[in-house]
C-alpha cells in the first residue's frame, strides 16, 4: 500500500533545513565582512610624544599637533591623535567669502590690519602687519603707540623696499590709513582693493593672523611697556613663519625649511614655553 507521505522519502533535503542553511549562511557572511581587520600599530614613543605636545602646549588643537607631528615625518590621523589627548587633558572649547578671488590671485596679494593690544597701564597701543595671501608669511610688522598717518605711510616704504610690492593690496576703511598711504601705494604700482563696511571676511587671512596672535599670544602675556610689546609681536612673527604649520597650505610653515628625517626629537621653548618647536637634531 502506497501512504500519501511516500513522496518526502525521495526528497534529499526539507525545505526548512535549506532555508535554515541560507540563514546561517547569511549569518557567516556578514560576520566575516564585519571582522577586526589588522591596523597599523603606532610606534610606543608617538603616543607618549602626543600627550607631551597636547600637555605642553594647551592651545593646540589636534590638527595643529597633526601638522606639527609631519614636520618631523610621523604621519598619524587625526582621530588617533584625539584619542591620545584626552589622556593628557580634558576636552575644552574649541575655538572666513571672497575665496575665488584670493584663489586666482594670491600669490600677488597682500593684505594688511592693526591689532590693537593693552600694556600692564591699559594704555592702548597698536601692531600694524603686511602678510602675504599665497604663503601666509608676514612680510612686515612695526608696533606703535601713535599710529598716525604719516606713521602708516612710513611702514609701507619699509615694507616694500626696493620694488618688492604685491600687485593688489587689502585694507579696511581705517582713518589710520589716509590719502597718502593710497597714493604711495599708486606710485609703487600697488592697486589698493578696500573691504566692504563691516565685512572682515574680506581679509581673513590677516584678520586669521591677528586672531591668532591674540589667542595664541597677547592673551597670555602680560604686556609691560612699547618695546616688550615689539619684542613679543616680533618673536610670534618668527615662530609664525618659521615653525607654526598652517591648515590653509596644507600644514607647512610659511618660510620653508629643511628638516632632517633622522635624529632625536627635541622641543625648544618659544615666548617663554607659551609654545614649542619640535625639530630632530641631526
Amino acid at each position: 500500500m502506497v501512504t500519501p507521505t511516500w513522496t518526502n522519502v525521495l526528497r534529499i533535503v526539507q525545505p526548512e533545513t535549506l532555508l535554515r542553511w541560507h540563514r546561517a549562511g547569511f549569518k557567516a557572511l556578514w560576520r566575516w565582512r564585519n571582522r577586526a581587520r589588522p591596523t597599523s600599530r603606532l610606534a610606543p614613543e608617538t603616543p607618549a610624544l602626543i600627550r607631551s605636545m597636547a600637555s605642553a602646549n594647551r592651545l593646540w588643537g589636534a590638527e595643529r599637533i597633526r601638522g606639527e607631528l609631519l614636520k618631523l615625518g610621523v604621519k598619524v590621523s587625526k582621530r588617533t591623535i584625539q584619542r591620545s589627548m584626552r589622556a593628557a587633558r580634558p576636552r575644552g572649547p574649541r575655538g572666513q567669502r571672497w575665496s575665488a578671488f584670493l584663489r586666482n590671485h594670491a600669490q600677488e596679494i597682500w593684505a594688511c590690519d592693526f591689532l590693537q593690544a593693552h600694556d600692564v597701564f591699559f594704555r592702548p597701543i597698536f601692531a600694524f602687519v603686511f602678510i602675504e595671501l599665497a604663503t601666509r608669511k608676514v612680510v612686515f610688522a612695526a608696533t606703535t603707540r601713535f599710529p598716525s598717518q604719516t606713521w602708516v605711510t612710513q611702514q609701507l616704504r619699509y615694507a616694500t623696499p626696493a620694488g618688492a610690492a604685491p600687485r593688489f593690496l587689502i585694507r579696511d576703511r581705517d582713518d589710520k590709513f589716509g590719502t597718502a598711504f593710497d597714493a604711495l601705494a599708486r606710485a609703487t604700482g600697488i592697486r589698493m582693493v578696500r573691504t566692504a563696511v563691516r565685512a572682515p571676511n574680506m581679509n581673513a587671512v590677516c584678520e586669521r593672523f591677528l586672531g591668532s596672535l591674540r589667542r595664541e599670544c597677547l592673551d597670555h602675556v602680560l604686556v609691560l611697556d612699547a618695546r616688550h610689546f615689539q619684542r613679543v609681536v616680533a618673536e610670534y612673527v618668527r615662530y609664525h613663519n618659521a615653525v607654526r604649520p598652517h591648515e590653509g597650505i596644507h600644514q607647512q610653515t610659511p618660510v620653508p625649511a629643511e628638516r632632517p628625517a633622522e635624529g632625536n626629537i627635541v622641543a625648544l621653548p618659544v615666548l617663554g614655553g607659551l609654545h614649542h618647536e619640535y625639530r630632530r637634531a641631526a
